[in-house]
């Protein structure tokens, strides 16, 4: 048997089980998206605005500290001196507070916040097939992403510190059980938040539950993770490597993030919108095949005045 009888068998395969096909018209919609890369340019703005965001840290904290060294010292020996970048700043510096300092890494927070709504407001158009006619304008695309990263970044902060929580070895079990409660809870409403306000398109909560709850606990797995990794492997390490392994950590954590969340989204879309199944080799193309690859062409609308219209030849499965 050739490989490519193999898999039509497989093809046939899945497609005669309903769970099995909806995985892979689900991995075979993340394909079409093209979202691993939707996911490498989320990330990326994700990276970059981490940066300023410590600028501000440091500098918050150094208004607060100034003149308290017995504090600064217990801030350097606890959790932030895990941090190798922010430990060596604040052994060769003293905290102190800088106007200018604040206003740079404000700005910049908000510049680097902003291209991580937008690249997220991209994917998440791409994903649901919103032709670009339909989508906000530059300003209001802007302004939208302004109020999202306002209420995202507040509560996804909440959402850390109490997976942080969790991740702590001197709390009882009882305490650990409620922070992973809360965490859980804080990231559902993280999510649901997101997948609401990223898209042009009219979804209600019902449709965007399913792909929720798979962000919401695999993201609450990628934070014990990322708090395992602080914990028992970073900071064992010299400045130099802690260094490398800080910032290759911080990227390949974002991107992962990045990756989950929008897979996560396609479960949405293709359950919605019944999606499913998928043919792998596209011979015969099945109805599924044919609606999304319409949606997928449709999205090339750019004006009010232009109509894309798809045609397909050959057999129907």
């Amino acid at each position: 048997m050739s490989i490519t009888d193999r898999l039509r068998h497989i093809d046939r395969f899945q497609q005669q089980r309903p769970g099995l096909g909806f995985v892979v018209a689900v991995i075979k919609k993340f394909s079409d998206d093209q979202a691993g890369q939707l996911a490498a340019l989320i990330s990326y703005y994700a990276f970059v605005s981490i940066f300023p965001l410590l600028l501000v840290l440091v500098t918050v904290l150094g208004f607060i500290l100034q003149g308290d060294p017995a504090e600064q010292q217990r801030i350097l020996n606890g959790t932030l001196g895990q941090f190798p970048i922010l430990r060596d700043q604040l052994k060769l510096h003293s905290l102190k507070g800088s106007t200018v300092a604040l206003v740079i890494g404000i700005v910049a927070s908000l510049l680097a916040g902003l291209g991580v709504t937008n690249a997220a407001q991209n994917a998440f158009n791409r994903i649901w097939d919103v032709p670009f006619k339909h989508r906000p304008n530059f300003l209001f695309a802007r302004l939208r992403g302004l109020g999202t990263l306002a209420i995202l970044g507040t509560m996804s902060i909440a959402s850390t510190v109490a997976a942080g929580f969790v991740g702590a070895s001197t709390h009882g079990t009882l305490a650990v059980l409620a922070g992973v409660l809360i965490a859980f809870v804080l990231n559902f409403a993280v999510f649901m938040t997101a997948f609401t306000l990223l898209t042009a398109a009219d979804v209600g909560w019902r449709e965007l539950l399913p792909g929720v709850i798979v962000a919401a606990v695999s993201w609450q797995l990628l934070q014990h993770l990322g708090g395992y990794y602080l914990d028992h492997e970073l900071k064992r390490t010299g400045p130099l490597y802690g260094v490398f392994a800080f910032v290759l950590g911080l990227l390949a954590w974002l991107y992962l993030g990045a990756q989950m969340t929008i897979f996560a989204a396609e479960i949405n879309v293709v359950k919605a919108r019944r999606l499913w199944p998928r043919s792998f080799l596209n011979d015969p193309l099945l109805d599924a095949d044919r609606r999304a690859l319409t949606s997928s062409a449709e999205v090339e609308e750019r004006v009010q005045d232009e109509n894309v219209e798809v045609d397909f030849h050959g057999p129907q499965g």
